[in-house]
């Protein structure tokens, strides 16, 4: 069920429904410590594909990071023809709203942009769910692109349940699947739309703690 405010025309007109509130929230990162693995580094630039609830919010914390080149919003896990924002929303086609980050590992590291996931981007104790946006499509996963993102994905998410900085089990799944991109309007929204009621609300208070808690991370 998705509760973002849409905008709906009437007689030609935009008219605003909103069902968030107007005025941001307070929000703090997660204190976890680092991965005690990283995957290698590797040649030129890298790729990472990870879902978190509605891809907006991701999409925007992830342009913030120093080393990521470009992050494009889209849906992984599910087939390629029922990748569009109308099938997915109901619910049946197995996608996750995902992003696709590129990054250059000489300046952040996958296991790095696992951290800012875990720590701020998401709610990673919440199942099938992020927020006020509720169904599978919201559900916490990591598809990783190769043996190495599986390994430290599967073992990061171990070290953090066993070290307990959570309240509650962390409920994120690691996938395989395509990825494919969203439609025009998804891409860069909260940039292009920064207030509007959805972004102020749940997003523009994840941009702000990442950047206080990860300082050095920050672009």
């Amino acid at each position: 069920m998705r509760t973002r405010p849409l905008v709906i025309g009437i007689a030609g007109l935009g008219i605003l429904t909103a069902t968030a509130g107007l005025a941001g929230t307070s929000e703090t990162a997660v204190k976890i410590p680092a991965s005690t693995i990283d995957v290698a580094p590797g040649r030129g630039a890298q790729v990472a594909v990870l879902a978190g609830g509605c891809f907006w919010g991701m999409e925007a914390v992830f342009e913030q990071v120093k080393g990521v080149r470009a992050v494009v919003s889209g849906y992984a896990g599910g087939a390629r023809a029922t990748a569009r924002y109308a099938q997915v929303s109901t619910e049946r086609t197995n996608h996750a709203e995902a992003v696709r980050i590129t990054y250059d590992p000489r300046q952040v590291s996958y296991a790095t942009l696992l951290r800012i996931y875990f720590s701020v981007a998401h709610d990673p104790t919440q199942l099938n769910r992020q927020g006020p946006d509720s169904g599978p499509s919201y559900r916490s996963a990591i598809f990783p692109q190769n043996a190495g993102q599986a390994r430290v994905a599967r073992a990061y998410i171990d070290q953090l349940g066993k070290a307990g900085v959570f309240d509650k089990p962390i409920v994120t799944k690691i996938e395989q699947g395509g990825f494919y991109p969203a439609e025009a309007e998804h891409q860069d929204f909260a940039r292009r739309n920064p207030g509007h009621p959805y972004i102020v609300r749940w997003d523009k208070p994840k941009i702000a703690a990442f950047r206080a808690a990860f300082p050095a991370l920050a672009s």
